[in-house]
C-alpha cells in the first residue's frame, strides 16, 4: 500500500493515527462496556512494530520501500554508524532497487530538544515520504521525531511532548511509515511507541508517547550488533534488563487509573498485562544467560544474537506495559552528567549513557518496590537464574534479586554509583527537584512517591557495589 492510500483511508476514516482507535459515527461506549463500576481500567492492548528477525535481513529494506509506493526517502543515522556494516548495508539495499534517498547523519547521542529539532527540520525541507532509522535507540527516537512532525508541519514541538512540559496531543495526520535497523542491543526503540529527548532548560529528560511513531517495521539483524564497543554493549544490556524488570514489576494494567474515558486515550505505558509478562520473562531469561558472555567475548556471536533478541523482546514488553523508578529516577541523572566521559563513545562532551543511569538507582529502587508484589520480584530473580525458594520472604526476595544487579556492576566494572559519575551528596536536591516533575507522571508504579522517597533513592544510589 502506498504511503498516500494509506494517509486517503485514514482521512477517511477520521483522520486518526491509528486505525484501531479511528472515531466513528457511532462510536462503543466501551468504557461502560463490561458493567462494573471500578475507577481503574479493565482493558489493555499490545501494540507494537512488525518485526523481521536474522542475519542479513539489512539488504531486504530496499524492498520494503519500493513496497510502500514511496518516491523519497529519508535515511537517518549519526557519524559513528555510517562507517558501520549496517549502515552500508542499508545504502546497498536502497541502491538495489534504485530507490531515491537522503542521508541525515547530524543525530545526537542523547539527543536534546535542540537537536531533534535539527532532524525535524531537514525532514519538512523536502517532500520526504519515508524513513529510516539505522542506529542506536538515539538515531531510532530521533527518525520518530523527524517522521511525526514532517507529517504534520503545523504543530509546535511541545504539541506531541509528554507531560509536565508539553501537551501530549494527538497527531491530526498519521505519520509517514519508518523502518528502524538497530546497531545495539538496547533501547528496543525499534518496536515501541516512545521516542525520548533531554531538555537541558529542565535537567530532565521527557519523551513522545504516541502509539502512531511505532515504526511500521523493525530489521533487526544480528550481523549489526557483532561491532559494538564493550561499554555500549554493558549500557544498552543495563537497558534492557530494566525495561524487563520495570515492565514485569510495573502496576496490574486493571489496577492502573483513570479509566480512559475513549480507547484512543488508554496511555501507552498501561502497567503489567499477560502479553507483556510473556515478552519481559524471555527477556530476562536471556540476560541471565546471555548478558555476560556477550561482554566478555564479543566474538560470540550467539550471546549477541541472543541479547539483540532481547533487546526486542523487551521492548515488546514494556513498550506497553512502561516502564517506572529506573527510567524515572534516570532522566535527571544523564540531563545534569557532571565529570563524566564514557568510554566507547563520543569524547566531546560529558555523557552518561542512558542504560547506565537506569541501572545507577536500580538497586535501590527495587528494594523499595519488591514489597508491593514479592512475587514478580521473585520470578525475576529466579528467571535471571536465582536458586531461590518459593516461599522466600520479602527481605530475602529483595536482597538476591538487588544483589545480582549489583553483580552485573561490579562484574562489568562500571562507575559505582553517582559519585562514580561525578555526583556527590549535596546534588541530591538537584536531581530530587528535576525527578519530581518526571516521576509524578509514571502511573504504573507499583509503589507511590513522593519528593522524601526519591530523595532518599538518589542517596542510596550514591555508591551501589
Amino acid at each position: 500500500m502506498s504511503a498516500s492510500l494509506a494517509r486517503g483511508m485514514l482521512h477517511k476514516m477520521g483522520g486518526s493515527c491509528c486505525p484501531h482507535h479511528a472515531p466513528t459515527t457511532n462510536p462503543f461506549r466501551m468504557a461502560k462496556l463490561h458493567g462494573n463500576n471500578k475507577s481503574t481500567d479493565y482493558a489493555f492492548e499490545m501494540v507494537c512494530s512488525t518485526l523481521r528477525f536474522g542475519k542479513g535481513v539489512t539488504l531486504e529494506i530496499g524492498y520494503d520501500v519500493r513496497n510502500l509506493g514511496a518516491k523519497k526517502t529519508l535515511l537517518i543515522t549519526d557519524k559513528n554508524v555510517q562507517n558501520t556494516i549496517a549502515f552500508k548495508n542499508a545504502e546497498q539495499a536502497l541502491k538495489m532497487v534504485n530507490i531515491e534517498y537522503e542521508i541525515f547523519d547530524d543525530v545526537l547521542i542523547e539527543p536534546s530538544e535542540k537537536s531533534m529539532q535539527k532532524a525535524i527540520a531537514f525532514a519538512k525541507s523536502k517532500p520526504f515520504d519515508s524513513f529510516i532509522a539505522v542506529g542506536g535507540g538515539s538515531v531510532i527516537d530521533t527518525t520518530k521525531a523527524a517522521a511525526l512532525y514532517a507529517s504534520n508541519p503545523e504543530a509546535d514541538f511541545l504539541d506531541f511532548v509528554g507531560p509536565p512540559f508539553g501537551k501530549s496531543l494527538q497527531p491530526k495526520n498519521p505519520m509517514l511509515p519508518l523502518i528502524a535497523v538497530p546497531t545495539t542491543a538496547g533501547t528496543g526503540s525499534e518496536t515501541t511507541a516512545a521516542a525520548i529527548m533531554d531538555l537541558p532548560e529542565h535537567k530532565c529528560k521527557t519523551g513522545i508517547r504516541l502509539r502512531c511513531i511505532k515504526p511500521y517495521l523493525a530489521v533487526v539483524d544480528p550481523l549489526n550488533v557483532m561491532s559494538m564497543p564493550r561499554n555500549v554493549a554493558i549500557y544498552s544490556g543495563f537497558d534492557v534488563l530494566c525495561h524487563a524488570l520495570e515492565s514485569y514489576t510495573a502496576l496490574p494494567y486493571d489496577q492502573r487509573s483513570p479509566r480512559p474515558a475513549r480507547p484512543e486515550v488508554r496511555p501507552v505505558y498501561q502497567g503489567s498485562n499477560p502479553i507483556s509478562d510473556v515478552w519481559s520473562r524471555e527477556a530476562l531469561r536471556i540476560i541471565g544467560q546471555y548478558f555476560r558472555r556477550s561482554v566478555f567475548d564479543p566474538s560470540d556471536e550467539e550471546a549477541r544474537t541472543e541479547m539483540l533478541k532481547a533487546s526486542s523482546f523487551a521492548g515488546i514488553g514494556f513498550g506497553n506495559a512502561g516502564v517506572h523508578l529506573c527510567h524515572g529516577l534516570s532522566y535527571p541523572i544523564s540531563s545534569q552528567a557532571k565529570g563524566c566521559v564514557a568510554h566507547d563513545y563520543p569524547q566531546d562532551k560529558n555523557l552518561i549513557p542512558h542504560g547506565l543511569s537506569v541501572m545507577t538507582t536500580a538497586v535501590a529502587d527495587f528494594e523499595f518496590t519488591t514489597a508491593a508484589c514479592p512475587d514478580r520480584h521473585l520470578v525475576a530473580a529466579q528467571t535471571l537464574g536465582a536458586d531461590i525458594p518459593n516461599n522466600a520472604d520479602n527481605e530475602y526476595i529483595s536482597r538476591t534479586l538487588c544483589d545480582q544487579l549489583r553483580g552485573f556492576m561490579k562484574d562489568f566494572g562500571v562507575p559505582n554509583g553517582l559519585k562514580g559519575m561525578g555526583f556527590e551528596y549535596s546534588d541530591i536536591d538537584h536531581l530530587t527537584e528535576a525527578a519530581s516533575h518526571s516521576v509524578p507522571n509514571i502511573v504504573i508504579s507499583p509503589k507511590s512517591t513522593d519528593r522524601d522517597i526519591i530523595s532518599k533513592l538518589y542517596e542510596k544510589s550514591l555508591t551501589v557495589y
